[in-house]
């Protein structure tokens, strides 16, 4: 469909109750459906068929590719190349005498007492976690297989990707340019579950950080912060001494009962203090609500540094749990898992016997993770919101303010998404140049409406510039045009019981059935929410929400309703459609605050 004419503003005719059929407002809800309790792969998401996409590719100079697999083969001879090298200094006197002076634990603070019940039981309890974190983690990514280091998603951009060039069409949505992950890879390993994706992944964040809250504490008030925390300059030389003797495959004297080496304390330094806070900050850093009111912040870190980041967080953390177990293993692993499980410096296989059960229970959890949440997606959505809920209800009331970007922000490129309306009722609209719609406002208010699209632009024109968040990772910053929905509230007077306004689209949801999403009352009167009929200084396009779409900052891009047929103020949105709060909550269990 091509783009319709610029419309002419005409002043609005008075507007009231009597203008909006009551047949017409009982047909919106109608045409919702409920949703499903029990997740079909064969059906999910509108019967989306599996893309497995491509292995990932480095970009190098402006258009040339490098395929990372190539990785493999160079990294293994870079790790032989350097095998060779460290045997042949470790024959050199001047080399020998370093390794004597700085065996790797010279510095090391010395423990007589072996690691305490609580940090035995809190590493295992950080790799349980972790398993679902990263599992869930890649499923998101793997909705928007792209990386890049500015905040405009610009395809051929991108730093980093995972799927093929974006092909050369109009209405490519970024839905269609998700990824499906190997079975049990991902989580819950289905091709767009990023809503089941996103409430393992944060509501488990909570989990691992309220773990790690504990563990900073007790790290600190037990003295054993002085295991792996650097007190002396020493410890570089040591972790160069370490380093060389590892790679010479004559391993240095493990001490780790009493005292890590050098290298040791700096990997577990990097881990506990740097890359686990960093990554907490960066995933801050993806939230609509706190980078649209910390602009000072966003304008710095935007959403896509702070995802790239975050991505390169999880890369440090998969391979340091990859060198650590290899160690583990490779230095003595009856004495090591000792260490780490049984609290003893013996070589028999109490520890191994431990460390076997802790595998098993990983394993099931592993496994079983991917049936339970086909099987149960709504308590997964329940109790993710559970453990997320409270942050993200206190960050949804930070109203952002306008003047963050200007025009030379605006993106070159606006990913499109979600399922163009195709009934024959839109058709109608677009073919007339939309000048037969008209906007349904109704429910709990003193004055409902019904308005065309020349009343709305005869309205106080309010325009912004601001940054879309969708939630499979994708930003973009536009200038809308339109109307402020605090000029709507003040011509519809909400009544008191008005809790949440349910904006309905003309357009249907993946699975059939209109769509609709709820939003709080109280962010209608937030500075950037509005209802745009502008983009970029022209007319919404088909592809972007023609004629009219909502804009609510705080909130992520699939909330932000399209192509809207009418606005209904309710006490609750329990009675409407699934119940949830909105179509992709219904349907795809999203959840119905997304601040985060």
């Amino acid at each position: 469909m091509a783009d319709p004419p610029k419309p002419t503003a005409t002043p609005p005719p008075p507007s009231g109750a009597d203008r909006v059929s009551p047949e017409l407002v009982k047909e919106l809800r109608e045409r919702l459906t409920k949703g499903e309790d029990v997740v079909d792969p064969k059906t999910w998401a509108g019967s989306i068929p599996a893309a497995f996409g491509i292995a990932p590719r480095l970009r190098i100079g402006a258009n040339r590719w490098f395929n990372l697999v190539w990785l493999l083969p160079i990294g293994w001879g870079l790790l032989l190349f350097g095998v060779a090298v460290a045997q042949y200094l470790r024959g050199l006197p001047a080399v020998e005498g370093f390794i004597h002076r700085h065996p790797g634990t010279g510095f090391a603070t010395a423990f007589a007492t072996p690691m305490p019940v609580w940090l035995r039981a809190q590493h295992f309890l950080n790799l349980f976690f972790l398993i679902f974190i990263i599992r869930a983690g890649l499923q998101i990514l793997a909705d928007h297989p792209r990386l890049y280091w500015t905040r405009h998603s610009t395809p051929g951009k991108e730093w980093l990707r995972m799927q093929k060039q974006v092909p050369d069409l109009p209405l490519w949505t970024a839905k269609q340019d998700s990824l499906t992950l190997p079975k049990h890879l991902g989580l819950p390993g289905i091709r767009h579950s990023i809503g089941l994706a996103r409430w393992w992944h944060l509501g488990i964040d909570m989990l691992w950080l309220a773990n790690g809250l504990v563990f900073y504490v007790l790290l600190f008030a037990t003295g054993e912060w002085r295991r792996i925390v650097p007190t002396n300059w020493q410890v570089f030389p040591d972790a160069a001494s370490a380093l060389l003797q590892y790679l010479s495959l004559r391993w240095p004297q493990n001490d780790g009962w009493v005292a890590y080496n050098g290298l040791q304390i700096i990997a577990y330094f990097i881990t506990v203090f740097i890359a686990a806070p960093l990554a907490l900050m960066t995933g801050l850093g993806m939230s609509p609500a706190l980078s649209t009111r910390f602009h000072g912040i966003s304008k710095r870190l935007s959403i896509q540094t702070a995802r790239s980041l975050h991505f390169l967080v999880l890369c440090w953390f998969i391979l340091f749990t990859f060198i650590h177990v290899t160690m583990v293993f490779a230095t003595g692993l009856l004495r090591n898992l000792n260490h780490v499980y049984a609290g003893t410096d013996a070589n028999d296989w109490v520890g191994f016997g431990i460390f076997a059960v802790s595998m098993a229970v990983v394993v099931i959890a592993w496994v079983a993770a991917t049936p339970f949440t086909l099987r149960h997606p709504r308590v997964v959505q329940r109790v993710g919101y559970s453990l997320i809920g409270p942050a993200q209800r206190l960050f949804e009331h930070l109203d952002a303010k306008p003047g963050t970007y200007t025009d030379k922000d605006i993106s070159p490129y606006f990913w499109h998404n979600g399922k163009y309306p195709e009934t024959p009722e839109y058709r109608a609209l677009f073919d007339n140049h939309f000048a037969d719609y008209r906007l349904r406002i109704h429910g709990l208010v003193e004055n409902p409406v019904e308005l065309s699209l020349d009343e709305l632009r005869a309205m106080p024109r309010h325009e912004q510039i601001t940054q879309h968040f969708c939630i499979q990772g994708w930003s973009g910053v536009a200038k809308w045009g339109g109307v402020s929905m605090q000029t709507l509230l003040e011509l519809v007077r909400p009544k008191p019981d008005a809790k949440w306004v349910v904006f309905y689209s003309l357009g249907d949801g993946s699975d059939g059935g209109r769509y609709y999403d709820a939003h709080p009352i109280a962010q209608m009167h937030y500075q950037l929410t509005m209802l745009a009929y502008d983009m970029n200084g022209e007319p919404l396009s088909y592809g972007h929400g023609a004629p009219l779409r909502l804009r609510n900052e705080v909130q992520l891009g699939f909330k932000q309703v399209k192509w809207i047929a009418g606005i209904e103020f309710v006490a609750d949105f329990f009675e409407v459609g699934g119940g949830y709060g909105g179509y992709d909550e219904d349907h795809e269990f999203f959840g119905y605050r997304q601040s985060i």
